[in-house]
């Protein structure tokens, strides 16, 4: 026979202990999670802890401060539908500055198109180009840092006798060029 003493608490103490735990929650709610989230002080004690900044701050869209903050650009996001002609190749090009980066995803109405995705450097007159991906694909999905400034972008190759519908999604810090 074991000596342990296991306590056993009454339905009166546990019912007590949840609807505590139940006001404290709430407080914690109204004081701290509603200013802080969603900028909702009804006490003025979010104000007092400063916790209205942070709801403030959320609600601005981000800024991103490129080339020792000569130009500042606002992020920004796109969603365009390309139209490919059949035996025809098109670019679809973004102003970025240095640094400066991007998320992407492109997908076609089924077929697959060759596509260079690359940039130009601004100021370049030699013809040069980076490429970042070269392939065959009828999707792509990514994200790109620019490693300098300049014109960054796609080149897609519809080999095909119809043509071809690219709906491209960008987020990020850029001006289109088209």
């Amino acid at each position: 026979m074991n000596d342990y003493n296991v306590p056993v608490h009454s339905t009166r103490t546990l019912i007590k202990a949840g609807i505590i735990a139940v006001i404290i929650a709430s407080l914690v709610l109204i004081t701290c999670i509603l200013p802080a989230e969603y900028n909702i002080d009804p006490t003025g004690v979010g104000k007092a802890l400063g916790l209205t900044a942070i709801a403030e701050a959320s609600e601005k869209p981000p800024t991103l401060n490129i080339d020792r903050g000569v130009q500042e650009k606002a992020l920004r996001t796109d969603n365009v539908e390309i139209i490919i002609p059949a035996g025809k190749g098109l670019e679809y090009k973004l102003y970025m500055d240095k640094y400066a980066h991007v998320e992407y995803e492109w997908t076609t109405d089924g077929a697959e198109l060759y596509f260079d995705f690359h940039g130009e450097p601004e100021g370049d007159t030699t013809g040069y180009f980076e490429s970042f991906a070269i392939t065959t694909s009828n999707n792509m999905k990514g994200s790109l840092t620019t490693p300098f400034k300049g014109v960054h972008g796609w080149y897609w190759k519809n080999k095909s006798d119809k043509p071809v519908v690219v709906s491209l999604t960008m987020k990020g810090f850029y001006t289109i060029k088209g």
